[in-house]
Formats: structure tokens, C-alpha cells, sequence
């Protein structure tokens, strides 16, 4: 019998684990026709358009709707304080340019566009909080009272909950939380050692670049019930946000979940509290999609960051102390990524001393989210860059530092836990015995390393299995596939029943149908998902080897599953098809009960993933321009369930890495006004940006995962900005601190 558990089965036992297999919904999303927001346009629809605030800070006196109000075809204008429950809409204060103080309905979207531009706003312009540090200082006016707050942007979805202890009252103004690991004695440590390197980083803020901007539609019916189809990467998450804000039961919110064309974890919640009111308020279906200066304005990016990092260390490479002060910009709500990225910081490298201290700050910009990983690609930025800096000093190869110094399975982490089985050693050994390494450099070429890891999420999930009359069998999941997890989810259910992946039909169900699954963020769905999908495949196994042990007289364990049929072992000939089987379960006068079974999972340990990148880049040494010309990315998966998804997975993170490391930038002004609001503005790779990708997977079994897997989408997205820093370093001996590397901060670093 198959099982989720990977000690039980060696790779050579599998026949669809580990296959690769091409993602069910990629011919759709090729054409265009995979059920985007944009699609679902409920008949009788009204269409809403925000007014936005052009101040980062400022209060309003009043604001003056008569014009919008009076053009044709404009059903209502509200205002914030006509809609509370939409937790959107400003009502007496604006804390962020691009803060939403007004909403125009009408019954046509350009009219609605149109009639925005109308309301006039009566503002004073307030003081504005610009700058993370400035806000931290004693005098330093508070950007917003913290219990006003409410942290839209959860980082605890997407990964595993970091937080040092702090006294409350050792927070500075405007930071809602304080992260702190200390161990040993860092600043005597730092004062024995052989040598110590010491350097500030800064990463800006990003955007996260999907192709299809945030949008959703609500229809509330006149009982209550109100049902939203949206862009999301979690529709239990948007139907929890709901209920609380409109003090709605949950079976009267319904949620579907449309196809969503690019997350990385920016689409969480956001718009659906507000069209869910408005709907509620105006008796009619309301849809909202964001242009895509709008998105920009309003949608929750990745966090600024700067990072102060010492490395103190013996002669022979051996860490002694890491001292680190992380300083995150969240914008106008909590954020909460200092965490994870002090986590991660402190505890990738066996060190005795520690000292790490992660302020989450309120500024007056937009508020931040997750973006892929978040708090992590900030916190490695500024770690593997020392790492690379210590080699150099030492005069020691970057990839046997870090071998010498790597965490393994056993080793305390800075939060009182000890790492489970991880694969960074593995990884790093990889890496080393690659030939990536081994083509001669030309002039003004370099070769960087960076080592990057994450915790892995956790989440309760369910996940339903049925055979129908034809033998084929139709998986039930309540995850949003942004990612092809149900092209996975159909390989675990044909492992287990012996089925060809062709006879399963995975099924997307919206909240008020499928079983529970939390947001598909935090390398966490097929690692929970999937494990409930391998339980209910499981479970329908048993139903059907039951039933044939009685038909083929024969005992359940003398039976066995394969190619769509029980068969007796050791009795060619003597089977019975699953369609056969099934047929009595859906017929008048059937005596065999309904092949179905749920699948749930609560697993309990998080399974962390690492990576291990190497870039190589030519710099032009009278421009500054870096290009990158070679890639090499190592990741431990736990067990490639889809080989080719997941070197998909990789692929795009290196991407991502390469955009964080010489091009993106969500630019503000010194008075906090946003300069990159459309791609004109902020620059992103192109396809011509990316070389060829050299791709390794490690192979490190999680303990819980199914059949050894563990969550791939984060960990790619993390060591990309450090390994082409790395490079740059190598090939100029020059250091840039300051993301993007552009040319001119090429030409100007020391």
C-alpha cells in the first residue's frame, strides 16, 4: 500500500512521484482563458472607482461629492466614515499618498473613472513620517496610534513565526515590534576575535509585478448572503476578514476564488471588505479592478529595509560572534517581517555570540505585505554579503566559509528550537562540486555565492476524494493553484490508488463547498494540501480493496492496485477495474457504498527549505553596467514530487533575485511621495536579463511532507540579490551596499 510517508518507499517504488508532468491549467492561462476577476462580470453589475489621497500625511476638512454625484449614470459616492466596516476608505486622516478617501459607484467603469476625478478633498497637509530611522527618534511625531492599526499584511500567513523576546517599553516611537536574540557575549567575542568586517545595507521596497492587478466583485443578496469572487492567493483568509468586518456568520459569506494572474504574496486581502459594502449598501453587484497606477498606489509591496551586520571570526574561518541591527520600513500599519528576517539572520551559521536586534517601523508610506519570502531576501541581502566580505578578508574560499560555519540538523536556532533535518550542507556541497565553477573568468568577470533559507508554514487542511460510476476520481482542494499544485495534488492521488494521472480531475470548490486550506503563501500548500490529498487518496484505497477482497475472494492484503485495477498478487488474470467496482456505487438498486473519503492534515513541524545560488556577471568598467551571463541555483525540495513545476519555481525566484538586485525600486521622495508609480517607472527583468539557469535539486526528506516534500516557491526568491552582489564584488573589488545595483552606484562604491 502507498504511503505519504517517505521512509516507507524508495524512489525506485514510485511510478508518478517524481515524474515530471506539465501543469493541467497551462494551455488555459496560455490563451488567456483561466477565469480571471476581470472575467466574472455578475449581470446587473455596478463598477467602483477610489479617490486617492496625493498627501503622504494629512487631515481632512472636507470633501465636496456634488459633482461626481451628479453625473450621469453615478449611483452613490461614499465616503470612509459612511462605510467603517469597509476598513479601507480613510475618514478623518490620510497616513500614505495613495491612501483610498472616497469610492464612486456607477453603472459603467469609465464613468465611475470619470466621475472620481471630480470629488474634491479639502486637505491640511500634515507633517509627514518619512524616513525609518528619523521615525524611531524620541522626537519623532507618532505616524498613527498603534491600536488603530490593523495589520492587513500578515507575514505569520506565508511562514513560520519568528520573534525574539522585548520589553514593551524598550520599543522606540513609531515601532510596533521589537525582535531580540542575544547569546553569549557578542561584543567581547567581536574584541577577541582575529577579524571583523562591518556594513550597512539597504534594500528598497518593491512591488510585486504581477501581471493582473488586484480586483474583486461582490453580490449580497437581499438574505444576507453575499458571495465575492476575487483575486486572491487565500479565500478562507478573504472569508475570515469579511465575516469579521461585516459581522457576518461565515456560512454567509462565500468566497470564490478566481485564477489569479500573479501573487507572490501580495494578494491576500484587500478589496473585498469594501465591495462586499457596497454591494450590501446598494442592493446590486459591485466590481472593483485596480488600473494599474491604482495597484501600485495601494496594493501592500515588499518592505524597505536597512541592515547592520558585524562578523567577528578565528583566523581559520570559524564564527565567533554576529551582530545585526534590522530596521524595517512597514509603512503606515504594523507590518511584521523583522521576525523572520532576524530568524533567519541569527541562526543560518553555528555562532556562540549573538546580538540581533529587528525594529518593525511606521512611516507614512504605503503599508508593506509580503512579497515572496518576506523578510527573508533583506535579511540574507545583508548576511551572505558579510559572509562574502569575511571570505575576502580572510583570504578564504566563500563556499568553504560557509561549509564550515553551516547549521545542520540538532543545532540550536536563536529562538530556544533546534533545526529538524535541513539540507544547507548538502546544498553547499552541491554547489561546490558543480562545474558552474570551473570556466575560466574574463576580464571584469566575477562569480558570487549567497547561501538562503526559510522556515516553512504551517497550516491545518482537508482535502476530499471521490471514485465516479466511469473509475475515474475527482479530488476536492480548497487552495487557490497559483503555483500548479493541483497538477502535484493529481501525481499524490494517482500514486496512491494506482490510477494514471490522466483519470484525475482535481477540483477547485469555493469556501462554502471545498474543505478547509489556508492562503497558498509560505511554501506551505503542497506540504499541508498535500498531505490531506495522500490521506483521502488513502482512505478511498482502503474503501475499494475492501470491496474487491470480497468480489475476488481473496484477502485485502493478497490484493493490489495498479493501472486502474485490483488484482490478486501472484494471479494473473484474477482482477476486478476500479470502474467496475464503482458502477454499483452510483446505479438504482446498487449494494456498494459511494467510493468517498476525507483527507486532513495538522502537521506539526515546519520543514525548512535552503538554496544555494552562484551568479556570474561581466561589468563594464567605463558604464558600470552589470549583466548577468550565468546562473547556478541548488535547492533542497525534500522530493521533487514534479520535477519540472518545481525547477518552474526556481526559475522565476532567480528572476526575482536578479530584478531586487539590479533593477526594482518602489521610489519615494524625501516628502514620501511615490516617483515609481507605473512600469515606466519601476523597472523589472525582461526575458533577455535572465541567462541560462543551472538547476540542481537536493533531495533531503521532510520528516512530514508528503512522500519527503517540502514547500519550494520561497527559498529561490531569497540568495539571488546577495549571489549578483557577490559577483559584482568579485569582479570590481568593488562593494555595493544599496540595492538596485545600478551603474552609477557601481562607479561610485568604494
Amino acid at each position: 500500500m502507498a504511503s505519504a510517508n517517505p521512509s516507507d518507499r524508495s524512489e525506485a517504488a514510485f511510478t508518478y512521484i517524481g515524474k515530471s508532468r506539465h501543469r493541467e491549467d497551462g494551455p488555459a492561462k496560455l490563451v488567456g482563458a483561466g477565469g480571471y476577476v476581470a472575467d466574472l462580470d455578475p449581470a446587473g453589475s455596478w463598477y467602483a472607482h477610489l479617490v486617492l489621497s496625493p498627501h503622504p500625511h494629512a487631515r481632512i476638512r472636507g470633501v465636496d461629492t456634488r459633482a461626481a454625484a451628479a453625473v450621469a449614470g453615478v449611483k452613490a459616492v461614499y465616503l470612509g466614515d459612511a462605510l467603517p466596516e469597509a476598513d479601507l476608505l480613510a475618514e478623518s486622516e490620510v497616513f500614505y499618498a495613495g491612501e483610498p478617501v472616497a469610492v464612486v459607484v456607477a453603472d459603467d467603469p469609465a464613468v465611475a473613472e470619470d466621475a472620481a476625478e471630480l470629488v474634491e478633498v479639502d486637505y491640511d497637509v500634515l507633517p509627514a513620517v518619512v524616513d525609518a530611522e528619523a521615525a524611531m527618534r524620541p522626537d519623532a511625531p507618532l505616524v498613527r496610534q498603534l491600536e488603530d492599526t490593523a495589520g492587513r499584511a500578515d507575514a505569520g500567513a506565508h511562514g513560520d513565526a519568528a520573534g525574539g523576546s522585548a520589553k514593551t517599553e524598550e520599543r522606540p516611537n513609531n515601532v510596533s515590534a521589537v525582535v531580540k536574540y542575544r547569546r553569549g557575549d557578542a561584543e567581547a567575542a567581536r574584541a577577541e576575535a582575529d577579524v571583523s568586517v562591518t556594513r550597512r545595507y539597504h534594500l528598497p521596497p518593491l512591488y510585486q509585478g504581477f501581471l493582473e492587478t488586484h480586483g474583486s466583485s461582490a453580490h449580497a443578496e437581499r438574505t444576507g448572503e453575499t458571495t465575492i469572487w476575487t483575486t486572491t492567493q487565500g479565500q478562507f483568509m478573504v472569508r475570515n476578514a469579511v465575516k469579521r468586518l461585516l459581522k457576518l456568520p461565515d456560512y454567509r459569506v462565500r468566497v470564490v476564488g478566481a485564477t489569479v494572474g500573479g501573487g507572490f504574496g501580495g494578494k491576500g486581502v484587500l478589496l473585498e471588505p469594501l465591495v462586499a459594502t457596497l454591494s450590501q449598501r446598494l442592493g446590486r453587484p459591485v466590481a472593483m479592478l485596480l488600473d494599474r497606477q491604482q495597484d501600485i498606489l495601494v496594493n501592500n509591496p515588499g518592505p524597505a529595509a536597512d541592515i547592520e551586520v558585524t562578523l567577528s571570526a578565528r583566523s581559520d574561518g570559524t564564527l565567533v560572534a554576529i551582530e545585526a541591527r534590522l530596521v524595517f520600513d512597514n509603512g503606515a500599519e504594523r507590518g511584521g517581517s523583522a521576525g523572520i528576517a532576524c530568524l533567519m539572520l541569527a541562526g543560518t551559521y553555528r555562532c556562540p555570540n549573538l546580538d540581533v536586534l529587528g525594529y518593525d517601523v511606521m512611516t507614512h508610506k504605503v503599508p508593506i505585505g509580503a512579497y515572496r519570502a518576506p523578510g527573508a531576501p533583506q535579511g540574507y541581502f545583508a548576511l551572505e554579503s558579510a559572509m562574502d566580505e569575511l571570505a575576502g578578508t580572510l583570504h578564504m574560499d566563500p563556499l568553504q566559509l560557509r561549509l564550515k560555519n553551516a547549521v545542520q540538523e540538532g543545532d540550536d536556532r536563536p529562538d530556544g528550537r533546534t533545526w529538524p533535518r535541513i539540507g544547507l550542507l548538502e546544498c553547499l556541497r552541491a554547489a561546490a562540486a558543480h562545474p558552474f565553477f570551473e570556466e575560466p573568468l574574463g576580464p571584469n568577470e566575477g562569480i558570487g555565492v549567497a547561501a538562503g533559507g526559510w522556515g516553512g508554514g504551517l497550516e491545518p487542511a482537508a482535502a476530499a476524494c471521490q471514485v465516479t460510476s466511469e473509475g475515474r476520481l475527482v479530488v476536492q482542494v480548497g487552495s487557490i493553484d497559483i503555483t500548479g499544485t493541483n497538477t502535484t495534488f493529481a501525481l499524490i492521488a494517482a500514486e496512491e490508488l494506482g490510477l494514471s494521472p490522466d483519470e484525475v480531475h482535481v477540483q477547485f470548490a469555493d469556501t462554502a463547498h471545498a474543505p478547509y486550506a489556508g492562503m497558498a503563501g509560505g511554501s506551505k500548500t503542497t506540504y499541508t494540501v498535500g498531505l490531506a490529498v495522500a490521506e483521502a487518496a488513502k482512505a478511498v484505497r482502503k474503501q475499494v480493496l475492501e470491496i474487491a477482497a470480497e468480489r475476488l475472494e481473496a484477502a485485502v492484503e493478497d490484493l493490489d492496485m495498479a493501472d486502474g485495477a485490483v488484482h490478486v498478487k501472484g494471479v494473473p488474470g484474477r482482477s476486478v477495474t476500479l470502474a467496475e467496482i464503482a458502477r454499483d456505487t452510483a446505479r438504482f438498486g446498487g449494494r456498494t457504498a459511494p467510493l468517498i473519503a476525507e483527507g486532513r492534515s495538522a502537521v506539526t513541524k515546519s520543514a525548512p527549505g535552503f538554496a544555494v545560488h552562484a551568479a556570474r556577471v561581466a561589468v563594464d568598467p567605463d558604464t558600470g553596467e552589470v549583466r548577468v551571463t550565468g546562473y547556478l541555483a541548488v535547492q533542497d525540495v525534500g522530493r521533487a514530487l514534479n520535477p519540472k513545476e518545481v525547477e518552474g519555481q526556481i526559475l522565476g525566484g532567480v528572476a526575482q533575485g536578479i530584478g531586487r538586485a539590479l533593477y526594482e525600486d518602489l521610489a519615494y521622495d524625501s516628502t514620501g511621495q511615490p516617483v515609481s508609480t507605473s512600469f515606466l517607472d519601476y523597472q523589472m527583468p525582461t526575458f533577455h536579463d535572465v541567462p541560462r539557469v543551472d538547476i540542481v535539486l537536493v533531495e533531503v526528506p521532510a520528516e512530514q511532507g508528503p512522500y519527503g516534500a517540502k514547500g519550494v516557491g520561497e527559498p529561490p526568491a531569497i540568495p539571488g540579490a546577495a549571489a549578483v552582489a557577490n559577483a559584482v564584488a568579485a569582479a570590481t573589488g568593488r562593494r555595493v551596499a544599496t540595492l538596485p545595483i545600478t551603474p552609477e552606484r557601481v562607479l561610485a562604491a568604494q
